[in-house]
């Protein structure tokens, strides 16, 4: 049965990576794949179009679909917008309409890359770490919020950590499950020393490690702390469980040991049989675009990811990553890892190994 690829370019760099992941994505068509690959607004590129972030019938395309793939959005042009009409509100409304809970964000090391790491070759070299972040609850999501004006005049921002035992437990067997494919070892960071939310963190996981998952190995550690491991010695880690908040902090930390954001791809899964929301993990880059000059490698490797988490094609995702990794090898590089190839010619080097 064909499956459906929705692809959502969204603003700055977005559609031009994007545009090489569909390139990747009409190969393996060519080759085989029953897909079939459509395309939607989304961000600012839909406020411009339809006065909102994410409208109905994009949410609804992307409930229907079997992956959806975004580039990114987010823009200067739209910073003046309220927080609920920003581009970034889209992507919110999307992971939530979508209740993809859990995102995955692999922060690997190409031993090409090793040396373009902002630490020693010695530590980076076969980094291969997975975070699984908690994505739709936590500080982002949690009530009340806003900003409110006092008796006196001055003004208070209130933002509310809150999770609840069903939310943990759903992402740290998503966590689990995938280190049973892995080394079998978990560290899940909280705050549990200071924050109550952690607390319970902390409690949960390890409750549901116990009754569930006892062949995994579980360790805690504070994330102030895996902030700085991170930088001391990165390899100690496998699967990093972590909230919506310090997973968005420490996985942007960990990119920059792999030598590029442009590398790292992104995935939000939910429940079995549900769609799965796929990005690299870069922005939207505004300084840069149009001028197609792009890393494409976090689009392509994100589709990868799609390829293998909801479209039931793992070995055509290996074959997608194992083509990016022999560009590399190849010498293959755009501008943010030393090279100059543009947008195009990086993809044309990764399909010249596909």
């Amino acid at each position: 049965m064909t499956k459906t690829l929705l692809l959502l370019p969204g603003d700055g760099i977005g559609p031009e990576v994007t545009a090489v992941a569909r390139r990747v994505a009409g190969r393996l068509i060519a080759g085989g794949l029953d897909l079939a690959v459509e395309e939607g607004p989304f961000g600012g590129a839909s406020i411009d179009a339809h006065g909102v972030p994410l409208t109905d019938e994009t949410l609804a395309r992307a409930k229907a679909a079997d992956a959806v793939l975004m580039g990114a959005v987010g823009g200067p042009q739209w910073a003046g917008q309220p927080y609920d009409k920003r581009p970034e509100a889209g992507l919110l409304g999307l992971r939530a309409g979508m209740n993809v809970y859990a995102n995955l964000r692999p922060a690997r090391c190409f031993s090409a890359l090793a040396d373009a790491s902002s630490l020693k070759r010695i530590h980076v070299e076969g980094l291969d770490i997975l975070f699984v972040r908690e994505l739709v609850g936590g500080v982002y999501f949690g009530t009340p919020r806003g900003i409110e004006t006092l008796p006196d005049g001055s003004r208070r921002g209130v933002n509310t950590h809150v999770y609840t035992s069903a939310e943990i437990r759903r992402v740290a067997r998503v966590a689990f499950a995938l280190a049973r494919g892995r080394t079998g070892a978990v560290c899940s960071a909280e705050k549990g020393n200071v924050m109550e939310a952690g607390l319970l963190w902390r409690e949960e996981v390890q409750a549901l490690r116990d009754a569930e998952y006892p062949d995994i190995k579980l360790s805690h550690m504070l994330a102030d702390n895996m902030a700085m491991q991170l930088v001391k010695n990165p390899r100690q880690f496998d699967v990093i469980l972590t909230d919506n908040l310090f997973g968005d902090i420490l996985s942007d930390e960990a990119a920059m040991l792999t030598g590029s954001l442009g590398m790292l791809p992104s995935a939000a899964i939910g429940d079995d049989g549900a769609p799965g929301l796929y990005e690299p993990i870069h922005g939207s880059a505004p300084d840069i675009a149009g001028r197609g000059v792009a890393n494409p490698c976090a689009a392509v490797l994100s589709l990868a990811m799609a390829l293998r988490h909801s479209l039931g094609e793992p070995a055509l995702a290996l074959r997608v990553e194992a083509a990016v990794e022999a560009a590399l090898d190849g010498g293959a590089r755009t501008a943010d890892l030393g090279g100059n190839l543009t947008t195009v010619a990086m993809g044309d080097a990764i399909l010249a190994r596909l």
